[in-house]
């Protein structure tokens, strides 16, 4: 069901017997979901904008078809997080199951930016598990080339409190000193974090004080760890203060050397699926 705000800013409000969730057309954004009545798994900051044209801070943002700042005329992490999707359908699998999909295609300001016909799907899969995927088709007669992430805010306990597994031995390069590192046990953070880990090929685990979430990716050999701290992350548009305890992003990407390749009549797959052990 499409609901709008006072402001006009439209979304899709899911419910089926086991799952909620809340999608913006704007960005194809889901910025909430529960699952049996627990709490919410992904962080939302408070003081988030929900206006046509500014991004929203928290949930799972959709950076595509750059991720990070690699080309000086595109906006960071690309310009689908303020464009506006079309809802293609919603199609109720079952009393457990709802898939939403949502696509955007090129249009005359998007060439001006990257010129090249594409067309991006956006499928959840809601239920006891949520599931989002990235399809990304070349429609136009030369290949192209992109980065991309589903950029996902967990909700934690408290920064302290939690860990991240699965990343034990593989390389990483630390973006804040530009810096390859190889991973040592479990993921701790206690200062400034953002690291993409290399040759990523296997289930990521939070682990929280109270649950653990599973984090299981597709079509990606590459993962980025961030939180933002104190000073970096009270100077950013969104977010309160002290908002860097409440939250990490764990983030399945195609970045650095993953970049894909799509070659015309094409496509490839990006996708993550998470769930509450």
């Amino acid at each position: 069901m499409i609901k709008k705000l006072k402001n006009g800013f439209k979304f899709i409000e899911i419910k089926n017997k086991v799952a909620s969730a809340k999608i913006a057309l704007q960005g194809a954004h889901l910025f909430e979901y529960t699952c049996d009545g627990a709490k919410e798994i992904l962080w939302l900051s408070p003081s988030s904008y929900f206006e046509n044209a500014k991004a929203i801070r928290g949930g799972i943002p959709i950076c595509w078809p750059r991720f990070g700042v690699l080309d000086k005329e595109m906006p960071a992490h690309g310009f689908t997080r303020t464009a506006i999707f079309e809802l293609v359908c919603i199609n109720e699998i079952d009393e457990t199951t709802t898939e939403v999909t949502l696509r955007l295609k090129d249009t005359k300001e998007s060439r001006e930016i990257w010129d090249y016909k594409f067309e991006l799907d956006i499928v959840f899969v809601v239920s006891d598990m949520l599931s989002v995927k990235m399809i990304s088709k070349n429609l136009d007669i030369k290949e192209f080339k992109i980065t991309q992430a589903l950029h996902t805010y967990f909700a934690v306990s408290h920064i302290d409190d939690i860990s991240i597994n699965g990343l034990e031995e593989k390389v990483y390069i630390n973006t804040l000193i530009d810096k390859k590192t190889v991973q040592k046990g479990n993921i701790e953070i206690d200062s400034e974090c953002d690291r993409v880990y290399l040759d990523v090929d296997k289930e990521l685990f939070l682990v929280d004080k109270d649950k653990t979430i599973s984090i299981n990716a597709t079509g990606s050999a590459s993962a980025v760890v961030w939180n933002p701290w104190i000073e970096k992350g009270s100077k950013m548009a969104g977010m309160k203060v002290d908002a860097y305890k409440e939250f990490v992003c764990i983030e399945t990407a195609n970045a650095f050397d993953d970049f894909r390749v799509i070659k015309p009549n094409e496509s490839h797959i990006l996708g993550v699926t998470l769930s509450v052990l």
